[in-house]
């Protein structure tokens, strides 16, 4: 008697990037590795021959045959996970300038320099296979500064732990020639221009623009305080707007955790940061708070109305006394929050009394519902100001605030780092281990050299 074929198996198979996408597939087992790929593919992902698929920390060859574990039982059984890392294949190097030159994957089109600084050069390439635009900042000699190089890695590290919609998302960070290396690259999905660079174009801002990209940045705001962090450097040009007005919030150098002490270098005196800084960081520069950050988003508010900084002082005595020129001078109850007979408390004693100004007559245009949602954000004393929860549902917002769709950080974020005293290697070694989080493969290829140098490649 002749034996029916047996059915085949139902495989389930939830493949990830590192970016954090998921690809749900339905298949039939046994399937290949490389029917997954495209398959993966088909949903929207990579290219085949630029996907590499891990299950656990084991890479899978093409020609790997993936069986369902239905019959093992148990929950999550027919159900497989696959980790997904994108391949970069030959490479390159490119001049951007007559000064720079990058090394990138050879399907990169070089586009234009975007800007060069004192934390690196930015250029733009066109992925030749996918037609997607990224965004490559390469940091030279990334360890040569201590103190700079651990704010590198903080960044990476805190950006690595976020996945929402306004915040800058690192997709990949190029794998170095050897693990004894000294340069960085990060890629990030490019955006089309800044609000620094909108604001001083010709371009006409509306009341709907006005409102679509504060509501974004405080949205960005909301997650980010969720988490424990403090941005502490929000200022026009580190908010990144595309050409259908989406923004992501970047530049997270100055980062912290609330409640702690600001770094050392990120100082009021700066004519960039000064401008959109709080008052409470004016006068005593220290504490890292939620409430600066909410300060700072009024700010960019304004000056999306005005089109220039609301408060530009030449020095940090000066733009108090501009803020205390609009805002009112604070009365004694409204500084509860300074110790008493403080150089701070004193300062503003000292000072001639200021009457607030009303903000119809500041912006004459603007609408109640703005202008109320401005008296809220600047409001002097920071027991006063609203938090990223209140802004968001100022009527103001009422049109765009979904509370279903305004996510919030499901832990508070991860400031290990902040106890790490630096040395070169140590900052080359968690360099390389947050290159080996996108590519985990990279370890294999440096396994020698990385036993002589007795490096951990998943050091954390």
């Amino acid at each position: 008697m002749q034996r029916a074929p047996q059915a085949a198996a139902a495989l389930d198979v939830v493949v990830t990037t590192l970016g954090g996408r998921e690809y749900a597939l339905s298949l039939s087992a046994p399937v290949s590795v490389r029917e997954v790929k495209v398959q993966v593919c088909a949903a929207g992902g990579p290219l085949p021959y630029r996907q590499r698929l891990l299950r656990g920390h084991a890479v899978l060859e093409d020609d790997a045959s993936l069986e369902s574990d239905a019959a093992l039982g148990g929950p999550g059984a027919g159900r497989m996970h696959l980790t997904l890392v994108t391949c970069a294949g030959p490479w390159k190097t490119v001049a951007v300038d007559a000064w720079v030159k990058f090394r990138v994957p050879s399907h990169l089109r070089f586009v234009r320099k975007v800007r060069s600084g004192a934390y690196g050069t930015v250029a733009l390439f066109r992925d030749g296979m996918t037609g997607q635009k990224l965004a490559v900042k390469k940091i030279t000699d990334a360890f040569r500064d201590l103190a700079d190089g651990k704010s590198i890695l903080r960044e990476l590290k805190l950006l690595r732990g976020i996945a929402h919609d306004n915040i800058v998302r690192v997709l990949d960070i190029y794998p170095p020639e050897d693990p004894d290396f000294d340069d960085l690259y990060i890629v990030t999905e490019s955006m089309d221009s800044d609000l620094h660079r909108v604001i001083r174009s010709s371009q006409a801002l509306t009341d709907e623009h006005h409102q679509l990209f504060t509501y974004q940045i405080l949205r960005a705001m909301l997650y980010l305080h969720s988490a424990n962090v403090v941005h502490g450097d929000l200022r026009p040009s580190c908010a990144l707007v595309n050409l259908d007005c989406e923004l992501q919030i970047s530049d997270f150098r100055y980062a912290r955790a609330a409640g702690s002490e600001g770094p050392g270098d990120r100082e009021p005196g700066g004519p960039v940061n000064r401008w959109y800084s709080a008052p409470e960081f004016l006068l005593q520069g220290k504490e890292f708070t939620k409430s600066m950050d909410i300060w700072s988003v009024g700010c960019i508010h304004c000056e999306l109305i005005g089109r220039q900084p609301i408060f530009n002082g030449g020095d940090h005595f000066d733009q108090l006394r501009k803020i205390m020129s609009m805002v009112g001078t604070p009365s004694k109850d409204e500084l509860g929050w300074l110790p008493p007979r403080s150089p701070a408390w004193s300062f503003l004693q000292e000072t001639a009394a200021c009457t607030r100004q009303r903000w119809e007559t500041v912006f004459a245009e603007a609408s109640r519902e703005c202008l109320g949602a401005v008296e809220r954000m600047l409001a002097f004393s920071p027991r006063a100001r609203a938090t990223a929860e209140e802004a968001i549902c100022l009527p103001y917002f009422l049109t765009l605030h979904d509370p279903s769709d305004e996510p919030t950080a499901d832990a508070p974020a991860d400031w290990s780092l902040d106890e790490l005293v630096p040395t070169r290697r140590l900052l080359q070694n968690h360099a390389y281990a947050e290159c080996a989080h996108f590519r985990p493969d990279l370890a294999m290829r440096d396994e020698e050299f990385l036993a002589l140098r007795d490096t951990d490649p998943l050091l954390e």
